[in-house]
């Protein structure tokens, strides 16, 4: 009952281990993540029976240089699972493995350490009664530098602006990797008293410009905007600041890489420097030259500060010494004095409205009568239902005095270098020689771009020795000397494209009388962009190596002396590009790939613009196989300027030549039921050390199978189509010649065939892994042939006279058989006449079938290869007997099968009714030698038989009396 228990048991559980079908997911790889920031891998499974139930999930993790051995990370299920390395950071929190289901776990690292890349392995605990499906996935993390870079474009960390008055902000925003990111950018405002910050505006990583809360209408109004200029400025405008954009602005960059599972992770994000504003309300201002030189342009500018300026209306008035030259009212309607009439018909004199907070007042040309001090005045306007409009209070902007010198002077300017052609990142330097003076001299530097109609001050030199920088370049590295009495120097450093246009020197000499005389002279400065002066070429000797040998590429790099960084990547097959080494221009060195596979060297050639960067690949392998890059970018105005990479070079590992060649018999001949030896034998094999993967397979007429195979470790499997009862009696042994021996024993016809044996030859990289080389085959057909018909039993004619009350016997004795193997099935016949009866068979399964004739019998089979029939005497048994023998064999896949049929001698029988013989017979005593290849011994059977004739056998002769 017991056993019939576990039966059942098992036809009940073992249907439901096979229906299991578990399966892991993992989020796929690579995914690149930077040092020190976060990596999360999420695990799920599926397909448990319970799925309510929590599941354990371990993790593990291979670093580059050892692929094949995973250290124990993290488990759900025991805390102590992890190596020591991991352990202490399990407890500091930074590595962490947290259900979020029952079936999912989530991986996290919270500050990734270089030491952290390589392949990481999710896997869920198989329970005893799962038996298939996939328990196991792996996921690849590559972690590179953090190479962003955000700076802010203003060097003042605090500025002050009116209500309504026009605010710019710049933010430069970069990156060094290599791989496909996209940056994205905010533009953030914490309030005077707010604990966090808001966004002001935000570019998305896919381009999407958002507003952020509260300022949704001004961006609608176009008074806020973000503009990326070139690749790598954020501009942030705010056309009409109010007073609540009082507090800290700052920019925030964060990038973005798209992991192959098409989503986006963010994997870097840095702040620039905060900049404090401060806002104040209705505000007039007044801007101009201080000294203009007679025949000259004067431009005064009067800005106004104040809230909703857009829907609000001003007048505006110029005033000099305290008298009204020109009014514009709120509908641009210009009211001038008498004294200035003649001036602005002749269009000396223009007043303008450029934007709503902006008005501007040009003299030209200016006379030395227009010097003095000149007020910006301004009035609201509210304009009731009707249209009309009420002027309210005025307010005046603070004084600004202007003086206008003459050309009394024998003051004159030289520029020396007035034509220079510079390249980015590098110093500009001119110089202004000045003669002919004898006052006191200022001097101004201006620029003008090549998009620009006009010139702008970069800094000022006053008479006192006092520089004062434009606000446009409070940031840059500008400076202004006086060398000597009559010389100005100008310096500006790492210049960039943008900087190209014509550089003025304006020299003010203050004279005697109290009048100033300038003179300027200019000079055409073109900067020539960085990526047109670097050149990367990328070459090899030997880019087609063999398994082992070292491959030297060489990097020339052409450039300027500017910082640099440098960027060694290789793509393998599946397209990712990968970093292994970034040497920065700093010196320092940070390796992504395996470093004990490669060296780095850089050299600088002498008298040259080139440097020489090498990249050895130390006893290459196929892993180090691919296609190299170098790349370049350099570090100009705190912005990462990315340089077109080298050109691709392809470095191909190529397997060494392989010696190996098999040998086997070409052709083997054998008996069914015999063991069958077929040997593969290598004659040549690689000099190197190797390992061989076999595969023995039979090409028949009916489709070709694999026997078996055996592995490059010798585990041994058979092929799908080899029955469990073929498994029993095949197999396959190596010697160590080496050679492969496939035994095939107790041979079928259905063994034969053709049998290929393939050889895989296995060498090992200098990494230690196996790689293919190379594969041989040789063939042996195999031919398996039935034993010849060698059945052959004793056909000796008898005869016999007995008497009814004697029994006699009909002898079948086989002399010789086709196989040890042979059965027999053995029929006795009686023949009374012309027709023969069966009277006795037996089957060769040792069924015994009498016949329906009325004829007693006795079966014997005292040893093999006899059979005897005993007939017990009866008047009617009078004949001819003789037995038929039919011999049969087993083969595979047929089955049993006859293979002969042989008869044997007639014995012919004469029974004496009365009991009597008429006349004594000769009787003699007759020896039948049996041979059986089963037997190794001679019988001699004896046989009391009467002679045919009247020879004898016998001495003497011995009558035999009838029976009375």
């Amino acid at each position: 009952l017991a056993a019939s228990g576990r039966k059942l048991w098992l036809r009940l559980f073992l249907p439901s281990l096979l229906r299991a079908d578990v399966n892991t997911e993992i989020q796929p790889g690579p995914l690149y993540r930077v040092v020190g920031s976060r990596l999360s891998i999420s695990c799920s499974t599926s397909g448990f029976p319970n799925e309510n139930s929590d599941k354990d999930f371990k993790f593990y993790m291979a670093s580059p240089a050892r692929p094949t051995h995973f250290l124990n990370i993290i488990s759900t299920e025991d805390p102590d699972f992890g190596y020591a390395r991991f352990l202490r950071r399990i407890e500091a929190g930074d590595i962490s493995l947290t259900r979020v289901g029952a079936n999912s776990v989530i991986f996290e690292i919270k500050n990734l350490r270089k030491e952290d890349e390589g392949e990481y392995e999710c896997s869920a605990v198989k329970p005893r009664s799962i038996l298939n499906g996939v328990f196991s996935v792996k996921a690849v993390v590559k972690v590179i530098d953090n190479s962003l870079s955000v700076t802010s474009g203003e060097s003042a960390t605090s500025l002050t602006r009116d209500e309504g008055e026009a605010l710019t902000l710049t933010c430069q925003a970069s990156t060094n990797t290599i791989q496909h990111v996209h940056l994205s950018f905010i533009w953030y405002l914490r309030k005077d008293g707010a604990e966090e910050a808001k966004p002001i505006i935000s570019l998305d990583k896919d381009f999407t410009l958002t507003p952020g809360q509260g300022f949704e209408q001004r961006y609608r109004e176009e008074a806020i905007r973000l503009d990326k200029l070139g690749d790598a400025d954020y501009r942030l405008q705010m056309t009409k600041l109010e007073l609540s954009d009082q507090g800290q602005i700052y920019c925030q960059a964060q990038e973005w890489i798209q992991d192959p599972d098409r989503s986006w992770y963010k994997i870097a994000e840095k702040d620039a420097e905060e900049i404090t504003l401060t806002t104040s309300a209705l505000a007039v201002s007044l801007s101009a030259e201080s000294a203009v030189q007679e025949g000259k342009e004067l431009l005064l500018s009067c800005s106004i500060s104040a809230q909703n300026l857009a829907g609000r209306f001003f007048s505006v008035a110029w005033l000099w010494e305290g008298n009204e030259l020109v009014r514009m009212g709120p509908t641009g309607i210009l009211t001038v004095t008498a004294a200035y009439s003649d001036q602005e018909r002749d269009g000396e004199l223009r007043a303008t409205r450029t934007e709503n907070s902006k008005y501007q007042l040009r003299l030209k040309p200016v006379r030395t009568t227009h010097g003095g001090s000149y007020v910006c005045r301004a009035w609201p306007e509210e304009r009731d239902q009707e249209g009309n409009f009420k002027q309210g209070g005025a307010q005046d902007s603070q004084p600004q005095v202007v003086r206008v010198s003459t050309a009394e002077s024998g003051l004159s300017v030289k520029m020396e270098n007035t034509l220079q052609i510079i390249s980015q990142g590098e110093k500009l330097r001119l110089t202004c020689t000045v003669d002919g003076f004898k006052g006191p001299l200022s001097v101004a530097w201006q620029h003008k771009s090549v998009r620009s109609p006009l010139f702008s001050t970069i800094i000022d030199l006053s008479e006192d020795g006092v520089t004062e920088k434009a606000e446009a370049f409070a940031g840059r590295e500008v400076r202004v000397t006086r060398s000597k009495m009559e010389t100005f120097v100008f310096e500006m450093d790492q210049v960039a494209p943008t900087d190209s246009g014509i550089y003025e020197c304006v020299v003010s000499e203050k004279q005697a009388n109290g009048k100033t005389h300038s003179k300027f002279q200019s000079a055409n400065v073109t900067v020539k962009a960085i990526d047109s002066l670097v050149r990367v070429i990328l070459k090899s000797r030997d880019h087609g190596v063999t398994v082992g040998e070292n491959a030297h590429l060489m990097c020339k790099v052409t450039s300027p002396r500017v910082p640099m960084t440098l960027t060694w990547s290789v793509q393998k097959e599946d397209s990712n590009i990968n970093t292994i080494v970034v040497l920065y221009s700093n010196g320092s060195i940070s390796w992504s790939g395996d470093q004990h596979r490669y060296q780095v060297e850089v050299n600088s050639q002498e008298n040259t613009l080139d440097v020489m960067h090498s990249l050895k690949i130390l006893s290459a392998s196929h892993r180090e196989a691919g296609t190299y890059q170098c790349r370049v970018s350099v570090f100009l105005g705190k912005v990462h300027k990315k340089i077109p990479p080298s050109n691709q070079l392809k470095v191909m590992v190529n397997n060494p030549v392989s010696e190996l060649a098999l040998v086997s018999k070409p052709t083997i001949t054998q008996s069914i039921n015999t063991d069958i030896q077929i040997v593969c034998k290598v004659t040549s094999a690689t000099p190197k050390p190797s390992l061989y993967e076999v595969i023995w397979e039979l090409q028949q007429e009916a489709g070709n199978k694999t026997v078996l195979s055996s592995d490059r470790n010798a585990l041994v499997t058979f092929g799908t189509q080899i029955e469990e009862s073929d498994s029993r009696r095949i197999s396959m042994r190596r010697t160590a010649e080496p050679a492969f021996e496939l035994t095939i024993r107790q041979a079928r016809l259905s063994d034969k065939g053709l049998y290929v044996c393939k050889v895989v030859e296995y060498l090992q990289d200098p990494q230690g892994e196996w790689y293919f080389l190379s594969d041989k085959t040789t063939t042996t057909n195999l031919n398996v042939t039935e034993p010849d018909t060698n059945l052959s039993i004793d056909k000796k004619e008898l005869e016999v006279n007995v008497s009814i009350a004697e029994d006699f016997s009909i002898p079948c004795i086989i002399t010789e058989q086709s196989s040890n193997e042979s059965q027999f099935q053995v029929t006795w016949f009686w023949q009374k006449g012309a027709e023969a009866k069966p009277i006795y068979t037996a089957y060769r399964n040792s069924t015994l079938q009498p016949s329906t004739e009325n004829i007693a019998v006795r079966y014997g089979h005292p040893l093999p290869g006899q059979f005897d029939l005993k007939v017990k005497t009866d008047a009617e048994n009078s004949g001819v007997y003789f037995c038929e023998v039919e011999e049969w064999l087993y083969s595979h896949p047929y089955g049993w099968r006859k293979l002969a049929v042989e008869k044997s001698g007639n014995l012919t029988v004469n029974v004496d009714a009365e009991g009597k013989l008429s006349s004594p017979p000769s009787y003699f005593l007759l020896g039948t030698v049996v041979k059986s290849p089963m037997l190794r011994h001679v019988f001699l059977l004896p046989h009391l038989c009467r002679e045919r004739n009247n020879s004898t056998l016998w001495v003497e002769q011995v009558p035999l009396n009838g029976k009375s």
